[in-house]
């Protein structure tokens, strides 16, 4: 599947107590200070993302970023995007490149990540019971942790979340 080529591959995911990730198509809730971790961790790389993800971002293909999204949809509209049918295919176009994120959604999630190197975990201190869409179990016994950064709810912020990195 990978060669020498391929980048270190990231997941990168903000979650819920419960491992929710999204509901309705969209992110649980708003947090300013995830999003701008989201922005700066991702900056200058690949992203890669399913269809789905893909159109739930606001403005299209995220800037400053090679944007690659899996569909079946080939024929579909994807500005700014490369296309792939693959992870495969999506990693053969990261060659060279210092990191390969994974974004979302959760099935991406699930079929990649016995392919991460490392974790970026938004864990937000709530549970929303309208979740719908899962991040899939992790055994953090495979993982260390190597960084771990803790912000309180505040006027910008309805819920204390905390930043983990983790590597394998």
């Amino acid at each position: 599947m990978m060669n020498y080529n391929t980048p270190p591959i990231a997941i990168i995911v903000a979650l819920d107590e419960q491992n929710g990730i999204g509901r309705d198509g969209e992110l649980l809730c708003h947090l300013p200070g995830d999003l701008e971790h989201f922005k700066e961790t991702t900056r200058g790389h690949c992203v890669i993302m399913g269809r789905r993800t893909y159109q739930s971002l606001p403005k299209g293909a995220l800037p400053n970023r090679t944007n690659i999204v899996i569909t079946s949809d080939t024929a579909g509209n994807y500005p700014g995007c490369i296309v792939v049918r693959s992870v495969d295919e999506a990693l053969a176009c990261c060659k060279g490149e210092e990191t390969a994120f994974i974004i979302g959604g959760g099935e991406l999630y699930r079929s990649t990540l016995h392919l991460a190197d490392k974790l970026y975990l938004t864990r937000i201190h709530h549970t929303f019971d309208d979740a719908d869409t899962f991040f899939p179990e992790v055994d953090l016994n495979e993982w260390e942790l190597v960084h771990r950064e803790t912000h309180k709810a505040d006027g910008k912020h309805m819920y204390d979340y905390s930043f983990l990195t983790y590597v394998k």
